[in-house]
């Protein structure tokens, strides 16, 4: 028996073209995604690895997504080969044009590098969004459309705007602890299938109702 779409397949729904499973398109090594998160995007799903910028395999630094997120169209994931020089005189890169300049080149000391990008599971970004170097968002979190996202955004918060800042939480702090203990994005695709009910509810009690089947 099948429970749900096949997390190896590139459109999970072959009717919906503008929608694809990120982790079957990417090919670079240092973008790491989770099973059934996806890009949608009518100009082409398949081509998400296009909306993460300045990414270079020297720097080192990652984009990690998790499971079962939502990424909208017109995401950028700005990476830390964005970066200039910020204590020296000028932020000019000049090392990069050639013809004899590129002796200014610094080093990887010299600049302002935020780390990895990291995404949680279950967080769903709007369109429009762009994504600083570093930035952790956590799990269960949603990021508004046309929101510029500067700094972290804890799980199961609601955050927009240009700086993104934390509108309000989605729960309260019980059932977020809950949600975080029970890690639902890592249980089995029957497990998943059989609480779906429950899970897509509106009725937040009833999470805490489902029976451990393994």
């Amino acid at each position: 028996m099948r429970y749900g779409p096949d997390p190896n397949a590139i459109y999970p729904n072959e009717q919906i073209k503008s929608l694809c499973y990120i982790k079957n398109v990417v090919t670079r090594p240092n973008i790491i995604v989770g099973d059934y998160t996806y890009y949608d995007d009518i100009d082409g799903a398949e081509k998400f690895e296009e909306h993460v910028t300045h990414h270079y395999e020297f720097i080192g630094d990652k984009l990690i997504i998790g499971k079962f997120c939502a990424i909208a169209k017109g995401i950028e994931f700005v990476m830390n080969g964005a970066n200039h020089r910020m204590s020296s005189v000028t932020t000019y890169p000049f090392n990069i044009m050639g013809n004899g300049w590129e002796k200014s080149a610094p080093t990887l000391a010299d600049l302002p590098l935020k780390g990895d990008t990291v995404i949680g599971n279950d967080v769903w970004i709007g369109q429009n969004v762009t994504v600083m170097p570093g930035v952790h968002i956590g799990d269960g979190a949603i990021i508004a459309a046309n929101s510029v996202v500067v700094k972290d955004v804890p799980p199961y918060h609601i955050a927009g705007g240009n700086p993104c800042k934390v509108i309000r939480k989605r729960f309260d702090d019980e059932l977020i602890e809950y949600l975080l203990s029970i890690k639902w994005w890592d249980w089995p695709a029957q497990k998943i299938f059989e609480n779906l009910d429950a899970l897509c509810s509106g009725d937040l009690t009833r999470i805490k109702e489902i029976i451990d089947i393994g």
